[in-house]
């Protein structure tokens, strides 16, 4: 008798939140250029691209454009998700509508399943933190897919009796494991248990384990060689050899259903292997194409196969550390990139003085907000509401729920507060602040700096001084950098210059305005701002601007009203502070001292009567967030290109004769007629290139003018424009598809694309064609039109649909 047989992969797609505690936004992270950050930059290699993966026929040709995550399990970190919700919308409605399509595929059961909130490290947690960590992950997913999850994601998998027990409780039904964390199984009924290790556990089916409660909760052990060998041993290079290596692993000598699966981090697929999502695509075509064997989820095969098996799980393991959490506390060995110098002594040490912060802070939290929650971590708990939605009336249901009076304003931020602390306090312990090998290292110092954030609520609300024994604690810490010794260090050097206040925020406001116009309401970053007053005093280069402005936290819906006074010399030098308003009288004498020393044209003066003003040094470029100085950097390059452009255009225009002649002699052309002749061409090729509605015969004429003038073209700007000008084109077309002028231009996108100045990216200009070519309906264009669009698609290697298949023969 043969028995059932199914394959599942499963991708646990997850980024460290990455966002600035004070702002809730991720600033720019130079490493990850040319986008602004690594969010960014992941998404675009393979959480996007995973929802429209592109399928190729026998002969290279798109055939196919199709939604990876209908057709695997999966988990998203809450905390990326939030991030999409900004960043990428099209991608969390690609997530979410593919687990919509799987729920019919798979029959009623969701390829979603729900992830623990901010991926902290469940079996060093407290109780509480546990619950809460299980019940946010909970109220995010129903959020998202508007459905129950079935199973949920330990973050690394890292377990804990107490864990499952807190998923049991909380109706989930499973969760995965890697091999090494089961620790003996036996037959349901039997009482006697037979000790496995990773080697020995049978993964092809579904094992119940039984709770001290009398709960219980099913768990899946993945094959672990076939999940290295994904992750490690370039299974991915070809879906067709990660499709054999799947239908290899069942075995004839199994006389039970068997269910191949592996669990793998989402980013292997299309991040950390380039086209990682294509061979998944194929993969699972390859498998759907085998008689026998079919795609299924977790949620479906224990349905259709209950278990038979109990297990026992190993305490305290995970699927990233063989010495199983110690990763996440101590000096094990476990590294990242193997400095054979480095250690991570400062692991425990870390450890600890969040623990002892947690605490306080939990003092504070239970004192404070008992006088304005009924249930001051009950109320937490229903935080999530909040989190996801940050409303006017979702705080006004929140409150009514869960306050003990009708609050005022003011106790109202002071609630908001309390339980934003609690948040920061459970983001401090985010794991990969403890995965890398550094303290100094970046995921390390955002869980500081999400501790700094807890410490600083909390002396807000206590006039305590929250950091001064936690920074003591981390001097305990030691680090692997001369230039940070201690984990004190770190705080000292790397977080404490990006703790805000209010008034911090205003002087960035206000700064900003030097050189952008801004409305008289606006956002910046995580805050409302209302101008009050707006005066700007001009003298040469230099300008003077003061004013009031009203800013709003609409986390904490914290408010306060800030005079400002920047002045600016020109070019990047720029002064300006920020206070808390003053009385009427003393901001009129203030402003008018300003204007008047102004006037004068004393710099140094005003500058000085500023520090005296506003009580510290006044910001300068070098200490805006990293975003606005790359702004403002743009803006001040900016104005200086086009004074350049202006004398280099004159130069070149009057020596242009010149130039091609000696080019169409093949001499050398003097440098101070060749770098005047390439700054400008390059300069209107790009801004050419960037229209919104380019001109491609004038950009084709322009690189003839750069062959014949010896020019040459910067190939990496060329064709990062050149990509995005291409899929612009096609979208222009798929507007009005029968007009064979947009049809010209996408043809003449597209033979620039082939002219040799490097690798051009099609996937996105090949996406759009395709979803174009498959909106259309057989008959719909002019044969005129139908046939150009034919000619782009041969261009692009897309199969052309049966709508213009007469008109593809018809070219050939």
């Amino acid at each position: 008798m043969s028995h059932p047989r199914a394959i599942c992969l499963h991708g646990h797609f997850y980024q460290p939140p990455r966002e600035n505690p004070w702002l809730e936004a991720i600033e720019m992270q130079l490493d990850a250029a040319p986008y602004h950050d690594w969010n960014e930059r992941i998404t675009d290699e393979c959480y996007r691209t995973n929802g429209m993966s592109r399928v190729l026929d026998a002969a290279g040709l798109l055939e196919r454009v199709v939604n990876n995550y209908e057709r695997i399990s999966f988990n998203f970190g809450p905390t990326l998700m939030s991030w999409f919700d900004v960043a990428s919308p099209e991608t969390a409605a690609a997530i979410v509508e593919a687990d919509r399509r799987s729920v019919e595929r798979f029959n009623g059961h969701g390829s979603a399943i729900a992830q623990g909130y901010n991926h902290l490290i469940m079996p060093l947690a407290n109780n509480r933190d546990r619950r809460t960590q299980v019940r946010w992950g909970i109220a995010d997913f129903k959020h998202r897919f508007g459905r129950e999850p079935e199973g949920m994601w330990l973050p690394e998998s890292a377990v804990c009796t107490d864990s499952l027990e807190a998923l049991a409780e909380h109706g989930i039904k499973f969760t995965i494991f890697a091999p090494r964390q089961a620790g003996a199984v036996r037959k349901i009924g039997e009482s006697a248990w037979q000790e496995v290790h990773e080697h020995t556990i049978d993964p092809s089916r579904a094992y119940r384990v039984p709770l001290p409660s009398g709960k219980h909760i099913d768990v899946f052990f993945y094959d672990g060689p076939i999940a290295q060998a994904v992750a490690f041993e370039r299974l991915l290079d070809d879906g067709r050899h990660l499709a054999g290596r799947l239908l290899g692993a069942f075995d004839a000598n199994r006389d039970h259903p068997e269910l191949v699966h592996v669990a793998t981090d989402g980013e292997t697929y299309g991040h950390h292997h380039r086209h990682g999502e294509m061979a998944l695509s194929a993969a699972l075509d390859h498998i759907e194409a085998h008689q026998g064997v079919t795609l299924t989820n977790y949620g479906q095969w224990l349905a259709e196969h209950p278990p038979t098996m109990e297990a026992q799980i190993r305490e305290h393991s995970s699927w990233s550390c063989v010495h199983g959490v110690e990763r996440w506390r101590s000096d094990c060995g476990c590294k990242a990139f193997r400095h054979p110098d480095d250690h991570q002594k400062w692991r425990e040490p870390l450890r600890l003085a969040l623990d002892r912060l947690r605490d306080r802070l939990a003092g504070v939290y239970t004192a404070a907000a008992a006088e304005l929650l009924k249930d001051p971590w009950a109320a937490r708990d229903a935080y999530i509401s909040i989190i996801l939605d940050r409303s006017d009336e979702s705080l006004d249901r929140f409150f009514a729920e869960h306050a003990t009076k009708d609050l005022s304003r003011e106790d109202r931020v002071r609630a908001l507060k309390l339980l934003e602390l609690q948040r920061h306090a459970m983001l401090m312990y985010t794991s990969c602040g403890w995965f890398f090998d550094d303290i100094a290292g970046i995921e390390t110092v955002q869980v500081i700096l999400y501790a700094a954030r807890a410490a600083q609520l909390a002396t807000d609300i206590t006039g305590d001084r929250f950091d001064r024994a936690f920074i003591e604690d981390l001097a305990k810490a030691p680090g692997n950098r001369r230039e940070f010794p201690t984990g004190k260090d770190v705080y000292e050097k790397l977080v404490r210059p990006s703790i805000l206040e209010l008034r911090d925020i205003a002087a960035h406001y206000a700064v900003s305005l030097v050189f952008q116009d801004a409305p008289k309401i606006s956002d910046v970053y995580c805050f409302h701002a209302e101008r009050l007053e707006h005066r700007r005093r001009r003298a040469g280069r230099s300008s003077l601007l003061l004013g009031r402005v009203r800013l709003t936290d609409r986390i904490t819906r914290e408010a306060q009203t800030t005079a400002y006074a920047v002045v600016h010399a020109g070019d990047h030098i720029v002064h300006g502070g920020a206070m808390p308003e003053p009385a009427p009288d003393a901001w009129v004498a203030l402003r008018n001292d300003l204007e008047e020393t102004f006037e004068q044209g004393d710099l140094g003066a005003i500058v000085a009567r500023m520090h005296e003003a506003f009580d510290g040094t006044p910001h300068a470029l070098r200490a805006l967030l990293r975003d606005a100085q790359h702004q403002i950097a743009e803006t001040v390059a900016e104005s200086a290109t086009e004074e350049a452009d202006r004398a280099y255009r004159d130069l070149h225009e009057r020596h242009q004769p010149l130039v091609r002649f000696l080019a169409g002699l093949g001499l050398p052309i003097p440098p101070a007629l060749a770098i005047p002749a390439r700054f400008v061409l390059n300069r209107q090729l790009e801004r050419e290139m960037t229209r919104e509605d380019p001109d491609i015969p004038m950009i084709e004429d322009l690189l003839r003018q750069a062959d014949r003038e010896g020019v040459q073209v910067d190939r990496e700007t060329f064709t990062y424009n050149l990509q995005r000008m291409l899929t612009q084109t096609v979208r222009r077309v798929a507007e009005q598809p029968h007009d064979t002028a947009r049809l010209e231009d996408l043809l003449g996108a597209i033979e620039l694309a082939s002219r040799g100045f490097g690798p051009v990216d099609l996937v996105d200009a090949q996406i759009e064609t395709h979803r174009l070519l498959h909106a259309l309906q057989p008959g719909s264009l002019p044969t005129e039109a139908a046939q150009m669009l034919a000619k782009a698609a041969d261009r692009l290697r897309i199969k052309p649909p049966p709508a213009l298949a007469n008109h593809e023969a018809a070219l050939s």
